[in-house]
């Protein structure tokens, strides 16, 4: 008995330490677990790597050169039968716009009557016009016959007497007067006949001139395009907003209705800021992303920097002095268009081997860039001396290390 209850002893004291050991064992890793905790805010482990300076900036496809298509300018009124569709690749002679052709057409029929009855009109005033040159000469012709008579009559005074004579002079002033009258007469009926055969003629050439201007118009109802490129349409104002034309809109004569840009003058015009030139130089080697192509990235060079700073009035307030970019592509993609947004990537500098960090892991405290470093339990402040900024990227000199967590928001802030 007194063995049994020795063994229970032994047994219970054994359940007894091991309980101990247990307790003290889960208290030891609960405080090296609570002293090596994840922080509660984000953290960014500190690498080192290449350091990559670059300058952003946006862009814009523009062509250099275009080919722009207007409805005909001597056309009356133009409804649209079809047109193609914005964006759509054309070959050289296809078809960007067709005009309803049945007002021109009647238009043409009416000018051709008009220049035939004017060309009537003009030969029948020729032929009035002689008529009455012929009746107004045969006139005067015999004007002159009576001046000739009369003359000779008078001659005569010396062998008859005086009544008679002087009878006779009256006679030869009459037939002068009258022969004066008919010249007159003459070159008045001239007059009227060359001015009623120019006006006949004048509304002859206008009537002319309206057959060929409706003919061109004619030919000019359906807008091929003159090369091969993407058709862009050209937006108009309307009291819904700015749209293209579309079928069964009517268009203004000399109307702009779509270009045709030329692909291979395309380029991505861009403004960089003033503090940025002087990192920047012509034939650097830029990349872009476009926003309508996100599946492709493209690269290219600048070709143009200009050489003066201008105003930038749509980059907001307040007002900066930008300098306007070109950058030519190496890739030729069917998609690119006139007016895609692009964002653009120069390098100007990569350093090997540098640490760095992103910006939101550095703050101002006391007039100093300080970062926030992990350090077992809680964050501790550490002085940092920045070598350079790129981005959204810090190259640190001095004040971290490898390996090092860094607070990405200010853990010391109230929320």
């Amino acid at each position: 008995m007194i063995s049994r209850i020795r063994q229970l002893w032994i047994q219970r004291k054994a359940m007894v330490v091991v309980a101990l050991l247990s307790m003290g064992s889960g208290a030891v890793l609960g405080a090296v677990r609570y002293s090596n905790r994840f922080p509660a805010i984000p953290t960014f482990e500190v690498k080192r790597g290449e350091f990559i300076d670059s300058v952003q900036f946006r862009g814009e496809v523009k062509a250099m050169k275009s080919v722009t298509i207007s409805a005909p300018a001597e056309a009356g009124d133009l409804e649209i039968v079809k047109i193609a569709a914005d964006g759509t690749q054309l070959k050289q002679g296809d078809t960007i716009v067709e005009f309803d052709k049945t007002k021109t057409e009647q238009e043409l029929a009416q000018y051709r009557s008009t220049l035939k009855s004017a060309q009537a009109e003009i030969e029948q005033a020729r032929a009035q016009a002689r008529l009455k040159e012929e009746e107004d000469v045969t006139v005067a012709m015999k004007a002159r016959y009576d001046v000739e008579a009369a003359k000779l009559d008078a001659s005569k005074q010396e062998i008859v007497s005086r009544i008679e004579g002087a009878e006779a002079k009256l006679k030869v002033a009459d037939a002068e007067q009258k022969l004066h009258e008919m010249e007159e007469k003459l070159k008045s009926d001239r007059a009227v006949n060359k001015a009623t055969i120019e006006s006949k003629t004048q509304a002859s050439k206008k009537a002319a001139y309206d057959v060929q201007r409706a003919e061109r118009a004619l030919t000019k109802m359906i807008l091929r395009a003159p090369l091969a490129g993407m058709i862009s349409l050209v937006p108009v104002w309307r009291p819904e907003g700015e749209v293209p034309f579309k079928p069964g809109d009517r268009a203004w004569p000399g109307a702009p209705m779509a270009e045709l840009p030329d692909v291979s003058s395309l380029r991505i015009s861009a403004r960089v800021d003033e503090t940025e030139r002087g990192r920047i130089a012509i034939k650097q080697l830029v990349t872009a992303q476009l926003d309508a192509i996100p599946d492709r990235q493209f690269t290219g060079n600048i070709e143009q920097i200009s050489t003066i700073a201008t105003i930038d009035f749509s980059a907001g307030w307040p007002i900066p002095r930008n300098f306007n970019l070109e950058i030519a592509l190496d890739q030729a993609d069917t998609r690119l268009k006139p007016g895609m947004t692009a964002q653009l990537t120069v390098v100007v500098d990569r350093v090997p081997d540098a640490l760095s960090i992103p910006s939101e892991a550095s703050f101002q405290k006391s007039g100093q860039t300080v970062a926030y470093v992990w350090e077992g339990s809680k964050f501790q402040e550490h002085a940092i001396e920045i070598r350079r900024r790129s981005r959204n990227r810090i190259l640190v000199a001095k004040g971290l290390r490898a390996g090092e967590r860094v607070a990405l928001k200010d853990p010391s802030a109230k929320e």
